[in-house]
């Protein structure tokens, strides 16, 4: 498993010429992570990505690029070279994720990643119902577990509605 920022930094450092975003980045992460758990069947991140009000998020990866806020962003000032980290094994999962989703914007990657029955759709639709009669009063995100995140790529792959993705 990896810090969500190395995962994060190796698309910026090789893809960062494409205005990548903030919220891009962190679907981006959470896309990485789920198709990891799915093909793989462990985990590519040592954090659980939580379902917010907006979409699922790494709330690690989002606190560390908030400040670009919806720019594209532009700092390349690595703590740590990612291709350094990153076994070339990783590094061509990765490659091959940003083959098929980089194409998508911010945007168009948040719609795939809230359609019913994605892992978020299920986690929040539950952590809603928990809520109801706290009188306002309650959670503002929940950890997605990995289980849920696996069977839902496991299914995708299943169906082939990714191609070639490995």
């Amino acid at each position: 498993m990896y810090n969500p920022i190395i995962i994060a930094n190796y698309f910026l450092k090789h893809y960062g010429d494409k205005n990548i975003t903030p919220m891009k980045l962190v679907k981006l992460v959470y896309i990485s992570h789920g198709w990891y758990l799915g093909l793989m069947e462990q985990p590519l991140i040592d954090e659980n990505p939580e379902a917010w009000q907006y979409g699922p998020v790494i709330p690690t990866v989002y606190h560390y690029f908030k400040n670009f806020g919806g720019s594209p962003i532009t700092s390349k000032d690595f703590e740590s070279n990612p291709d350094e980290i990153l076994p070339s094994e990783i590094q061509k999962f990765l490659n091959k994720i940003w083959e098929i989703y980089g194409k998508y914007s911010a945007l168009q990657l948040s719609a795939k990643t809230h359609e019913p029955n994605t892992p978020w759709h299920i986690s929040w639709n539950r952590m809603k119902e928990r809520q109801n009669g706290i009188n306002g009063f309650g959670i503002y995100s929940h950890q997605i577990p990995d289980n849920l995140i696996k069977e839902y790529y496991q299914k995708k792959f299943n169906m082939n509605k990714v191609k070639d993705l490995i």
